[in-house]
């Protein structure tokens, strides 16, 4: 399977996050474009989630440790863990999810 980012459509998963997805069988990974202000209230999931800061600057609370992260940086989500974020700027971030994030479909 091939994709080209730039013909997949973009959707609103939560308000000031629009996200560009692809799904196998495994796994799902999520290029978003977040705007400044956007938050994601605090949550957990089954899916370990790894995700990584392409541009901006991302507050993100992970099992109640509070972070600013930069570009570059990467952070490891086991699942179960209550996490929650907010970009200070907008940013630009990649998610990789395992399993398949269903309800992102």
């Amino acid at each position: 399977m091939h994709y080209k980012l730039s013909e997949i459509a973009s959707k609103e998963i939560m308000p000031g996050y629009n996200g560009k997805l692809v799904h196998t069988r495994n796994t799902s990974l999520a290029f978003w474009d977040v705007q400044e202000g956007a938050e994601v209230p605090e949550h957990s999931h089954m899916n370990e989630q790894i995700m990584h800061v392409i541009e901006g600057e991302f507050e993100f609370t992970l099992n109640g440790e509070t972070k600013v992260y930069y570009p570059g940086d990467i952070v490891v989500i086991a699942p179960h863990l209550k996490h929650s974020g907010k970009a200070l700027t907008p940013c630009k971030l990649m998610d990789v999810f395992s399993p398949t994030r269903e309800e992102y479909r």
